[in-house]
């Protein structure tokens, strides 16, 4: 067999085995769900095929009309028991199946054309879609209008306004770029966003573990206040162990995300920061794990601890943090020619009280200039790190229980030595 028609073969199984991945679910939700719905395995099989014969005779035979037939009488038939079915049951009316087996004659058609690895991962994708009906509902059924206020207002910001604005520094100092400044916004509110979908996909109600992490997404401080605030209505002193391990772990996942913003901006920079968060978070986990270990054995976690996080995005929150971004960015520069680094040292631990991701993505912008602007920029960011968990111990010092500030205190005394004794190391 030659080259050629071995690769015709394997475009065929291809083709083939799309549909097979699509008509194995098909097949099950007939059987589990609606018995009498339309096509199965062996039909969504046929639907491939068709689509893959009459692209592969449109090719050899030069006639594009034979592929666009097949799909229209396939559509047809498709229709045809639709209307049918919907005879015998008018209160099913869906067209999953329907579309779906459209679909699968097109990808197979497409694996045809020479587009064999995106037709697989479309077919992957429509078999997820159809797979994960459920939780797809339960998402939406979690999902209240500010929610979908939210993310229409992200795509605005990134398809619309982002495309409008000048890409080229518009001050004196060449440091603010309206269009890198706006995408960086862009960044920190779509994480914040995508944590704010984790807390709700998954529920903060299941435990301490699940809480901070999937809290600490969102906002590590808002954590942080909520179990300050719990503390001090738990009756039970022994709770103390699992709500540490909460606000640790939300901390843990602050680290985590600083190097993951890092890499996305100026990946060299985490050479640089590797070390220090890595100890830092390594100490935040071993912590955490320790509190975890006694509230596990000392104390069952209530299942209604909970974080009310909202939703982070709105315009007005991203022109703040875009114009604090933009202060800080402007300090960082002038502070650079004027001042030695030991001035951005102190920046970033003033900017570190409120916020670490703008000191991040300003020093991230400050490490591009230079080879040796990366280990300044990397310690003045592990110093933002530092000075931000000291901000939040003591708000769980001020607002919480004691029982959980000691704790608390203990995690941050360790971090702080960790972190310390790391970047003196940088």
């Amino acid at each position: 067999m030659s080259e050629f028609d071995f690769a015709m073969v394997q475009n065929f199984l291809i083709a083939l085995l799309l549909g097979a991945l699509v008509g194995i679910e098909r097949e099950k939700h007939r059987r589990d769900e609606h018995p009498n719905s339309f096509g199965g395995l062996r039909t969504y099989i046929l639907f491939a095929q068709a689509g893959a014969v009459s692209a592969w005779l449109s090719l050899h035979l030069q006639a594009p009309w034979l592929f666009v037939v097949t799909v229209l009488v396939i559509a047809l038939a498709v229709l045809t028991a639709y209307v049918l079915e919907n005879r015998n049951s008018p209160s099913s009316l869906g067209l999953t199946s329907e579309v779906s087996a459209i679909t699968v004659c097109l990808l197979g058609g497409a694996v045809m054309f020479g587009h064999a690895e995106l037709a697989v991962m479309l077919g992957i994708l429509t078999s997820a879609v159809l797979t994960f009906k459920q939780p797809l509902h339960g998402l939406v059924s979690k999902m209240g209008m500010d929610d979908l206020y939210a993310g229409l207002k992200l795509l605005i910001a990134s398809f619309i306004v982002l495309p409008l604005l000048p890409d080229a520094p518009i001050d004196p100092w060449q440091a603010l770029n309206p269009y890198k400044l706006w995408l960086l916004v862009i960044l920190i509110s779509s994480m914040s966003l995508l944590g704010y979908v984790a807390v709700r996909w998954l529920g903060a109600a299941h435990g301490a573990v699940i809480t901070g992490i999937a809290g600490g997404l969102a906002s590590s401080t808002a954590v942080t206040l909520s179990f300050a605030r719990s503390s001090k209505v738990e009756s039970d002193p022994l709770a103390a162990d699992t709500q540490a391990c909460g606000v640790l772990l939300a901390w843990l996942v602050m680290f985590i995300r600083v190097l993951v913003t890092v890499a996305i901006v100026f990946k060299p920079l985490i050479a640089s920061l590797l070390l220090p968060f890595t100890v830092m978070a390594l100490t935040t986990a071993v912590v955490a794990a320790i509190f975890y270990w006694r509230g596990s054995r000392r104390y069952q976690a209530p299942q209604q601890s909970s974080v009310k996080v909202t939703n982070p995005f709105s315009l007005l929150a991203a022109i703040k943090f875009g114009a604090l971004f933009a202060a800080i960015l402007l300090l960082v520069k002038l502070t650079g020619h004027y001042a030695a680094e030991e001035g951005l040292y102190l920046l970033a631990a003033v900017a570190g009280l409120t916020d670490v991701d703008a000191i991040t993505l300003s020093m991230a912008e400050y490490a591009q200039q230079s080879k040796d602007a990366l280990t300044t920029a990397a310690v003045a960011i592990s110093i933002a790190a530092l000075s931000n968990t000291l901000v939040k111990c003591a708000l769980v010092y001020t607002l919480g229980a004691r029982a959980l500030a000691n704790k608390v205190l203990l995690g941050t005394a360790a971090i702080l030595a960790a972190g310390i004794i790391s970047i003196m190391l940088v």
